[in-house]
């Protein structure tokens, strides 16, 4: 049904497809795996340039980062973000005892692999006949049969239908390309794509699919530069947000001695963060641990609070 399309999709790839990604010459699973969830909300060009190599030259293997020490494999994730992705490989790589499963049901089973995930490693790591779902492929599908609001069951029906079955791999990699290169969010070059002669949207692509508009609140906190001399006081977090990351701490109002030394902010996905700086010499609670500067450059934390410690910094060269 879908034979020459399907034929135009794959010598578009040949021609125009980023061939040359790492993850995309590789068997082995556990580099497809790491870089699936490196891409969740990261730009291919920051995995690629900064974190990818460098964490596959400290965990080698599945097995070897299930072995690690969790504050390491943390450190080594330092700067991407979402550390509930570190967590979860590192788990992952625990319950597996360093081989991955091999059908989709079963990596589901899996911290933090979802559907999208399970169906992307069973694809490229096991190239099994799946079609795979990130961002770009969604605006393809929604783009292609002029979908609105498509339900999350429509378009998996949608994927599982339109998929190459002779040559799933690099039918998936070339949607996912296209999304990324010629089907963008703005101004697409629909007269580029392979898929426009079965496009229903393409007079008219920006209006699929509709996005739902986010209020994003902001939440504001004070925080507390305990000092001792030229060390700084910081916690290892344990709730669910930033888990197992160290941080400097917060508090409901400053103690009258403190002084305000500056302010940061930094955006999460579903809110934005504004912290007031506050350095105090007072006696610190007793969960703190003092690091000097370059302690602290060698623990994990999270970027609001680099930007925290950055701001301490500037203000003592002030």
């Amino acid at each position: 049904m879908y034979r020459d399309l399907h034929r135009n999709i794959r010598r578009w790839y040949a021609a125009h497809g980023r061939l040359d990604l790492p993850w995309r010459n590789t068997e082995d699973a556990y580099r497809i795996y790491l870089s699936e969830v490196m891409l969740q909300q990261t730009q291919v060009s920051t995995v690629l340039e900064r974190y990818y190599f460098p964490f596959l030259k400290r965990f080698p293997t599945l097995e070897a980062l299930g072995k690690a020490p969790l504050e390491a494999v943390l450190k080594a994730w330092e700067g991407l973000g979402y550390y509930t992705r570190a967590k979860n490989l590192h788990k992952t790589a625990q319950l597996t005892g360093g081989t991955l499963p091999e059908s989709i049901d079963a990596l589901m089973q899996l911290p933090g692999i979802g559907k999208n995930t399970a169906h992307a490693v069973a694809a490229f790591a096991f190239r099994q006949t799946v079609p795979v779902m990130e961002a770009n492929v969604r605006r393809i599908l929604a783009r292609l049969y002029a979908l609105e609001r498509p339900t999350e069951k429509k378009l998996w029906e949608l994927a599982y239908d339109l998929v190459d079955k002779e040559n799933p791999f690099e039918y998936n990699q070339a949607m996912m390309d296209i999304g990324a290169m010629l089907c963008t969010p703005k101004a697409p070059k629909c007269d580029l794509c392979p898929l426009q002669k079965i496009c229903r949207g393409k007079n008219d692509p920006e209006r699929y699919p509709q996005k739902r508009k986010k209020t994003v609140p902001t939440k504001s906190v004070t925080v507390l530069l305990y000092k001792q001399g030229e060390k700084l006081g910081l916690y290892k977090r344990d709730g669910k947000f930033l888990h197992g990351l160290w941080g400097f701490p917060e508090c409901d109002a400053p103690p009258d001695s403190a002084h305000l030394i500056g302010s940061v902010t930094h955006a999460y996905t579903h809110f934005k963060l504004s912290c007031d700086i506050y350095v105090s010499e007072e006696t610190a609670p007793s969960d703190l641990t003092f690091f000097n500067v370059s302690e602290i450059c060698k623990i994990p934390i999270s970027k609001v609070d680099e930007k925290i410690l950055r701001c301490h910094l500037n203000m003592k060269k002030a």
